[in-house]
């Protein structure tokens, strides 16, 4: 019999559509990925789009009927092995780390974990139970990352 073979980490194609992403966080498409296999089993793949602000409200008002940027969006795929596609907005996510007094690399690692976290079926808006769930799995992942609660704080 033939030793078993272990499927290939999860697959995170990094998507630079706004060129203010590396120059404010050096590095962030090596963070995105590592915090994107924190969160996803192996053997699947997924996207992850750096957008700004304005990308993200369009994206925002034609699928969610709402016209403002949000902090990441999640576009769920429905198939099993390509998860979809996740969208994070740069000025959105820096005035949050800002405000939140958290550093930009875990605000970013932390929203990758909640983006694929959605992809993979998780939801806070469909209760409160639901919510606290999501919430406990993002502290597990993000402690194995040795980030900090980013819900400690409320």
């Amino acid at each position: 019999m033939t030793r078993a073979t272990k499927k290939p980490s999860l697959s995170c194609h990094v998507v630079l559509l706004d060129e203010g992403w590396p120059r404010a966080l050096p590095g962030v498409e090596r963070l995105v990925r590592k915090a994107a296999r924190a969160a996803a089993r192996r053997g699947k793949s997924l996207n992850v789009a750096l957008a700004d602000d304005r990308g993200v409200r369009s994206l925002n008002k034609r699928d969610r009927r709402q016209d403002k940027p949000t902090n990441v969006l999640s576009y769920p795929s429905g198939e099993r092995a390509f998860l979809g596609d996740i969208v994070l907005a740069r000025q959105t996510v820096w005035r949050e780390a800002r405000v939140q007094k958290k550093s930009p690399a875990d605000h970013v690692a932390h929203l990758v974990v909640h983006g694929v976290l959605h992809l993979l079926g998780h939801d806070h808006e469909t209760g409160d139970a639901d919510a606290e769930r999501m919430e406990a799995l993002e502290r597990r992942i993000l402690k194995r990352l040795g980030i900090a609660d980013p819900y400690a704080a409320r």
